[in-house]
Parts: C-alpha cells; sequence; structure tokens
C-alpha cells in the first residue's frame, strides 16, 4: 500500500501513532502521500516497519524493485542483455548510463603505432 490509500484509509490516531512511531509528523506524511516529498530510504524502512500495510516498492518505487510475485511478465525482456530498453543498475552504479555494447573493451594505441 502506498502512503496517499494508507493516510485516507487510516484513522486520525493511526496517522499520529505512525508519525511519532517514525520520528516524524503527520503533516509532513501528507507531503510523501501528495507526492510533494520524497521519504529516504531510512524512513521508508521506519514506515515499513512501523506499519506492514506500507511496502517499501510503493513508497519509493524508484529504490527498490517489488517483489517476485508482482513483477509484470515484461519485466523480463527489460533483463536481457543487449535490449535497447532500460539497463538494471550495476553494483557500482558507474556505468548505468553506458549501455552494454557501448562499452569499448581494448587499448589504447601510442602515437608510434598509429
Amino acid at each position: 500500500m502506498d502512503m496517499k490509500t494508507y493516510l485516507r484509509q487510516a484513522t486520525q490516531d493511526e496517522r499520529k501513532a505512525l508519525a511519532i512511531a517514525v520520528g516524524s509528523s503527520v503533516g509532513y506524511l501528507y507531503l510523501i502521500g501528495g507526492g510533494h516529498r520524497r521519504p529516504g530510504p531510512k524512513l521508508c524502512r521506519a514506515l515499513a516497519v512501523a506499519e506492514p500495510k506500507l511496502t517499501l516498492h510503493e513508497l519509493r518505487p524508484d529504490i527498490w524493485m517489488p517483489p517476485a510475485s508482482l513483477k509484470r511478465s515484461t519485466d523480463a525482456v527489460e533483463r536481457e542483455r543487449g535490449h535497447g530498453g532500460r539497463q538494471l543498475p550495476s553494483p557500482t552504479q558507474v556505468f548505468d548510463t553506458v549501455p552494454d555494447r557501448g562499452v569499448v573493451v581494448g587499448r589504447f594505441l601510442s602515437d608510434d603505432e598509429h
């Protein structure tokens, strides 16, 4: 469940208890729910622990991938090597902007070898 849906369904006391549990305010939770603020990884984890209805993926889909059971069937296409679509992030995130086929492996020639 995302924050917007949670805030609609929760009572005022539940919202206040959640805000206190994660060290935030109800107003900030509404900013998150409205899309005006994005919670950091630490706050996302605290929200998911304090309220199991909230999921990490729905709080920050740009950081956490959905559970395997929720993935679309087209996600497999995105993981294929050399696919022109979105590439999976590298472990070090150094080459995230360079597609696999754009990387040149070899050696540089000196001026004498040209």
